[in-house]
């Protein structure tokens, strides 16, 4: 196995992205269309939290509601901002954080996908599932 490749080799570049002035009917949108489970929450180029598809379900029926119901999601979802659902202390990576020490610090933390950030500018984001992807690769 390849040793100290930098998490820039299997990090997600084509970002889904929001802003606060968004709202989670549509981050809801965004993640059963794109099929994420993660997207960051920007200010212009700079990350200020990150929604992950569970923090969306804590506050809504979504999965048990027919899609007859959508009315119902969408009041709920008007209860809340997506500032107020987001998490905002954020952890992220350099693009040289080697895809090793992102995996280990993946797997001593409690979530799954870590934002890439050079400079101050979001430049993509690692998930465990990127990780499983490039060990799948290296066999």
């Amino acid at each position: 196995m390849k040793k100290r490749v930098p998490v820039s080799q299997i990090m997600t570049k084509n970002l889904v992205t929001l802003t606060t002035k968004d709202d989670l009917v549509k981050a809801e949108a965004l993640f059963k269309k794109n099929n994420i489970r993660h997207i960051p929450v920007v200010s212009g180029s700079a990350i200020i939290g990150m929604l992950s598809y569970t923090d969306l379900m804590r506050i809504s029926f979504a999965d048990a509601i027919d899609e007859d119901e959508h009315d119902v999601d969408t009041m709920v979802y008007n209860m809340f901002s997506i500032e107020q659902v987001m998490v905002k202390d954020v952890v992220s990576v350099s693009p040289a954080t080697t895809i090793k020490e992102v995996a280990q610090f993946l797997a001593e933390k409690e979530f799954h996908a870590l934002p890439v950030v050079d400079q101050e500018r979001l430049v993509g984001i690692v998930t465990t599932t990127d990780l499983i992807n490039y060990l799948v690769e290296q066999y």
